[in-house]
Formats: C-alpha cells, sequence, structure tokens
C-alpha cells in the first residue's frame, strides 16, 4: 500500500467521503446506550461478556490498485470492527488450510476434534466448510451462550426473512441445508479453529497474517472473561468472531485496507504469497443456499447486498457500520467505520463514480 502523489483527495471524492462523515452511526461514541447489539438478545444473554471500548467517528480509507487515494477521520484510530472479524476468522481457517491443518474443509470437524462440542448425533454431522458458510446448523452453548440466542437472527444484508422472533426455539434442519447468522455459532469455530492450531489465534493473525502483511502493532483480539480454556497445558483464551458480546477485533483503517488488498490480491503481498489462490476463490464461492454469503464474507452476484456495487464485489460487514468492500472491476478497496449502514450503498455509489471519473 502506498500513497498516490498530493495529499488531498480529489474533489469528486471529498464528496463522497463528506457524505459518509454527514451519515455517522446513531451509537453513542462513549459505549453508553444505545451501544451494541447485545441489547437485542433475550435475557439473561443481553449483557456484556468482554470488554468494549468507546469509539472514534466516521473513518476509512480508499485504495486503488494498491495505491492510497484518500483516508479521513482518524484512520489510524484501533477501533472494534465487530464482525468483520469473522473475515479474519476465515483467513486464519485459510492460514489451516495452505499449511495442511485443514485439508479438507467437508470432512466433520469430530473426525479431527473429538470432545470440543461435537460429537453429538446432530454436531457429529457438523463441516468445517458448514460453519464457514452459516449453514451448520450446530447446536449447543459456547462460554454459556447458546445458540439459540441467535435463532431467527435476521440481518440488513441478507436475501431472507423468518417466521420468528429472535432467541425463539426453532427446530433444527439438517446441518447444510438451512443459512442463519449465528454468533455463537462462529464461536464455536473460532474454538475449533484453537484447537486445530494448538495456540492463540490473535497469535495465528499476527505471525501469519498481520507481520507479512508488514500492519501496524497496535491491533488486537480478545476474548470473553469466561472464554479461557486449558490447551497443551497452557491457559489460551478462545476469541469470538464479532463484538456481540464484547471483545473481539480493533483494528485501524488502513490496516484493514492493507488485509482488504491481500484479498484483492488473491492472497499475496509483495513477493510473498500469504494465502494461496485457492482459498480466497473458497471464500468468494457462493453458498448454494445463500448465494449472498462465501466463506465468512459477503458476495454481491445478484447485487442485493449493495446494488451500486459491482457483482464481483465482496465484503466484511460489521454492525455499527464497519465495512470493507473489495471491488475485483475497478482494483479498489475502501475501508469505512461507523456509517449508518442505511447510508452505506449511497457513499459505495459516490465512491464508484469519483474513481470511474478519475476522481
Amino acid at each position: 500500500m502506498t500513497a498516490s502523489t498530493g495529499t488531498l483527495p480529489s474533489a469528486t471524492l471529498q464528496d463522497a467521503i463528506d457524505y459518509a462523515s454527514a451519515h455517522e452511526v446513531a451509537w453513542s461514541r462513549d459505549t453508553s446506550a444505545p451501544w451494541g447489539v447485545h441489547a437485542a438478545d433475550p435475557p439473561p444473554w443481553n449483557r456484556l461478556l468482554g470488554p468494549v471500548a468507546p469509539r472514534g467517528p466516521v473513518s476509512g480509507a480508499i485504495l486503488q490498485g494498491g495505491n492510497l487515494l484518500a483516508s479521513w477521520g482518524e484512520p489510524m484510530r484501533a477501533d472494534l470492527t465487530f464482525s468483520v472479524a469473522k473475515t479474519y476468522l476465515a483467513l486464519i481457517a485459510g492460514v489451516a488450510f495452505d499449511r495442511g491443518l485443514l485439508p479438507d474443509v467437508d470432512q466433520p470437524v469430530c473426525a479431527r476434534l473429538p470432545g470440543i462440542g461435537f460429537d453429538s448425533e446432530h454436531n457429529r454431522q457438523v463441516t468445517w466448510a458448514q460453519l464457514l458458510q452459516q449453514t451448520s446448523e450446530w447446536e449447543g452453548a459456547c462460554f454459556g451462550v447458546p445458540e439459540q440466542v441467535d435463532r431467527y437472527r435476521v440481518t440488513q444484508f441478507q436475501q431472507k426473512s423468518v417466521q420468528g422472533k429472535k432467541g425463539d426455539a426453532r427446530a433444527l434442519e439438517a446441518p447444510g441445508t438451512y443459512w442463519e447468522y449465528n454468533d455463537v455459532r462462529i464461536n464455536q469455530l473460532s474454538l475449533a479453529l484453537l484447537h486445530l492450531f494448538g495456540r492463540a489465534l490473535p497469535q495465528v493473525f499476527d505471525t501469519e497474517i498481520m507481520r507479512p502483511l508488514d500492519a501496524s502493532g497496535d491491533w488486537r483480539w480478545l476474548g470473553y472473561d469466561n472464554s479461557w480454556i486449558e490447551l497443551n497445558g497452557r491457559r489460551v483464551q478462545s476469541v469470538p468472531g464479532g463484538s456481540h458480546w464484547g471483545g473481539g477485533v480493533s483494528i485501524n483503517s488502513l490496516d484493514q485496507a492493507r488485509i482488504g488488498q491481500l484479498l484483492l490480491d488473491q492472497g499475496r503481498h509483495g513477493a510473498r504469497q500469504i494465502l494461496s489462490p485457492e482459498w480466497i476463490a473458497k471464500m468468494r464461492t457462493p453458498c448454494a443456499i445463500a448465494p449472498f454469503y462465501g466463506y465468512l464474507t459477503w458476495l454481491n452476484p445478484e447485487r442485493s447486498v449493495f446494488p451500486s456495487a459491482s457483482a464481483s464485489s465482496y465484503f466484511a460487514i460489521g454492525a455499527g457500520g464497519s465495512i470493507t468492500w473489495i471491488d475485483p472491476d475497478r482494483q479498489l478497496v475502501v475501508v469505512v467505520r461507523w456509517i449508518n449502514a442505511d447510508h452505506a450503498d449511497a457513499f459505495f455509489r459516490a465512491v464508484g463514480e469519483a474513481v470511474d471519473a478519475g476522481g
């Protein structure tokens, strides 16, 4: 990632940035109410289990062809990024795939990792691919939170309506046959990856992704107060794939842009192949029953997630308006933080028009 000539964004790109800045998410900046997504859970699960921190203003960065066109707000501030961390879990799974730790994503998790929650008649069918696509229908509780909390959950970006209230009981379908955005099941995936690597996932993310990317060292990935386990004689914290109940990834906008560029460049950074193109392709392959989703990555083949983005675009999306947009057609990476998600599409349209017009 290199800076382009000049220090200020062009006028039309500045218009897009001004639009984003004028449409900040309504969340408090100091973690007082309204803040986060846990408040929508049925009690007693509507409380934090891990740390949170105050946030900054609408911020972001725009890269094209690896060149930094613009940044704004507080791009060097390490802020919580919520479910963008899910996409980072997919990168860690890619490290496992490329290193031979996860040679077959269609293998049931229990075949490699018995005794960690995949042993029941229902759960022994769950595969790694299903967890990555959010079709696992895994049943149980992870660190005291039952996955039922997120049954009947509907996100703003999915092409699906449900016939129930969030947190209500629902008869589970066979693994692989039902798509549901469920943070507890993602935390169970994270726990499985922890056991697969035998070391803390933030360490894996640091040594295998962030350091090779020449990222800053001020990011952090934290778990819950009760998510510590004994692993190989050591006390290790399992980390969540988001900040639904606190914890998660805090990272700055420029580091997020580096990760987006890594995806755009097919897993390559400079002379180093950090992740294989084969794994990047898997992340971008539409789920058969949810074509707007890949491996913990939002896809846009029917332009249903963001109509103003190209059909080849894909995204890491987190609550609070944290979005990384990757557009292969334009060789574009856009990171925006704390935008009102209802206005994200208009912002992307403005950025695209500015870039297409040459600034």
